[in-house]
């Protein structure tokens, strides 16, 4: 089935760089993603395509007017009636993004993206919206940056986007560690060398190394992480000998 998001956005135009490079280009050609762009001028009805107004009650900037967002998602609505889109309001007031909510949304198959702009969007919209997201405690320009996260980190798990599908069990987040640090040639950089155990062909070696530096990264970057994981009694010995050797590194 294909991944289709479209995006309610006043800045149509700021999504070519996300529809024709890197794996969402890819994936649109091979006809596994579909990705619309509405321009949220063309839902206006007067000759000036107003899509903003002052607040009432006062205050700065300007907000996005609710009549020409609806008329979009029902265009929207109106283009697939069997199926009903799951409708998304990209907001620093919604349920942080995260890997799982990523591969929730994912499932759902049809996402339509709003991006707000200036002081925010109408509140009687969110009647109309499934879900609030936010891609982080800050405060963004718009929407449009945090519909491009979106769309990039749920396409990575269309089939066939990324090339080598065993790479997205093994990212960090989707782990139960941080990543691993990677290593490609050459063999010595500015008297740094690859750890010995990358090039001794032993598998069971390798993996061991692997897990026992997702251990230290996580321990040094997220700490945090650690405190939620039940682990195993390898992990735990493992995680031992990290902070052993960590508290020598800091002496």
């Amino acid at each position: 089935m294909v991944m289709r998001i479209d995006v309610i956005t006043v800045l149509p135009k700021i999504f070519d760089s996300v529809m024709n490079y890197g794996i969402i280009s890819r994936g649109i050609k091979n006809g596994k993603i579909l990705v619309n762009i509405y321009d949220l001028h063309d839902f206006a009805k007067d000759k000036h395509r107003t899509v903003d107004d002052r607040p009432y009650g006062g205050g700065p900037g300007m907000v996005l007017k609710p009549e020409p967002i609806v008329r979009a998602i029902n265009k929207i609505k109106k283009e697939n009636k069997n199926k009903k889109p799951w409708i998304i309001y990209v907001s620093p007031q919604g349920k942080l993004l995260t890997q799982q909510k990523v591969y929730e949304l994912y499932k759902k198959k049809w996402l339509v993206i709003i991006c707000g702009r200036y002081e925010g969007i109408d509140e009687r919209v969110l009647k109309f919206v499934n879900e609030e997201i936010s891609i982080g405690d800050y405060i963004l320009t718009g929407g449009e940056i945090p519909a491009m996260v979106l769309i990039d980190s749920v396409c990575r798990y269309v089939k066939g986007v990324v090339k080598q599908q065993g790479s997205l069990k093994d990212e960090s987040f989707i782990k139960k560690f941080l990543d691993y640090p990677q290593y490609t040639r050459p063999y010595k950089f500015y008297n740094m060398r690859v750890p010995d155990v990358l090039l001794s062909g032993d598998h069971k070696k390798i993996a061991l190394f692997r897990l026992k530096e997702s251990i230290r990264n996580t321990y040094k970057k997220r700490p945090e992480i650690i405190e939620k994981i039940k682990l195993t009694k390898t992990e735990k010995m493992l995680l031992e000998e990290v902070i052993k050797e960590e508290k020598v590194n800091e002496n």
